[in-house]
C-alpha cells in the first residue's frame, strides 16, 4: 500500500492536533512534527495555516454530514424519529472520546479572532447548513402531524443546534455525556412538543 502524501499525513495530522489542542494551540511547526515530514513542506501544500485550518474544517463537517445523512436526513424514518437518533449519533461520538476534545466547530467559534475572518464565515455558514437540515426534518414532522400545528420551525432548529452546542461544551467540561443526555430529554419533552396522537 502507498505511503499518504506529505499534505495528506500534515491533514491527518493537523486534524488530530487541532481538535485536541486548539487551532491556536496547534503550530504549523507541531503540524510538520506529528505528521514527521519536513517544515517545508507545509508551505508547499499551504500557502497559510488558515488555509490549513480550513481543510481541516472541511474535513470535520464531511464526517457530521456524512452522520447527518444517516439519521437526520434519513427519509425512511419518520422526521422526529431521524432527529432522535441525530442526537444519539452524537452521543456515541462523545462516548467515543469527544468528550474531552469536544466539537471542532465549537472550538474554532470559540478561538475565532478578526484574523481568521474565512475560518469564522465557513464556520457560520456550517452551522446554518445544519439549521436548514433539522428545519427540513422539522417542517416534515410539522406536515405529518408530529408537531402542533403552530410549532415555529424556523425559531426550533436554531434553538436546537445553539443548544446542542452548549451541550457539547458543557459535556467537554464535565467529561461526561450527561447534558448531551439531558438537552434530548428537555428538546423532546419541552420544546417539540407533539401533536395529540402523534408517535413519540
Amino acid at each position: 500500500m502507498a505511503r499518504p502524501s506529505h499534505r495528506e499525513l500534515l491533514l491527518i495530522a493537523g486534524s488530530r492536533l487541532i481538535h485536541e489542542k486548539g487551532y491556536g494551540g496547534t503550530s504549523v511547526r507541531d503540524i510538520a512534527s506529528a505528521a514527521d515530514v519536513p517544515l517545508g513542506s507545509f508551505t508547499n501544500h499551504f500557502r497559510t495555516k488558515e488555509e490549513f485550518g480550513l481543510e481541516v474544517l472541511e474535513r470535520y463537517y464531511a464526517f457530521i454530514r456524512d452522520l447527518m445523512d444517516k439519521t437526520l436526513l434519513n427519509q425512511k424514518r419518520r422526521p422526529l424519529e431521524r432527529l432522535r437518533r441525530y442526537v444519539d449519533a452524537l452521543i456515541t461520538v462523545l462516548n467515543g472520546g469527544w468528550i474531552r476534545k469536544g466539537c471542532v466547530l465549537g472550538n474554532f467559534s470559540a478561538e475565532l479572532t478578526d484574523e481568521n475572518e474565512a475560518i469564522r464565515r465557513r464556520v457560520a455558514a456550517i452551522f446554518l447548513e445544519q439549521q436548514d437540515a433539522v428545519k427540513a426534518c422539522l417542517d416534515e414532522a410539522l406536515l405529518v402531524g408530529e408537531l402542533l400545528p403552530k410549532s415555529n420551525t424556523a425559531d426550533l432548529a436554531a434553538f436546537f443546534v445553539s443548544s446542542q452546542q452548549g451541550a457539547t461544551l458543557l459535556c467537554r467540561a464535565q467529561r461526561s455525556v450527561e447534558p448531551m443526555r439531558r438537552f434530548k430529554r428537555v428538546i423532546f419533552s419541552a420544546m417539540f412538543v407533539e401533536k395529540a396522537g402523534g408517535k413519540r
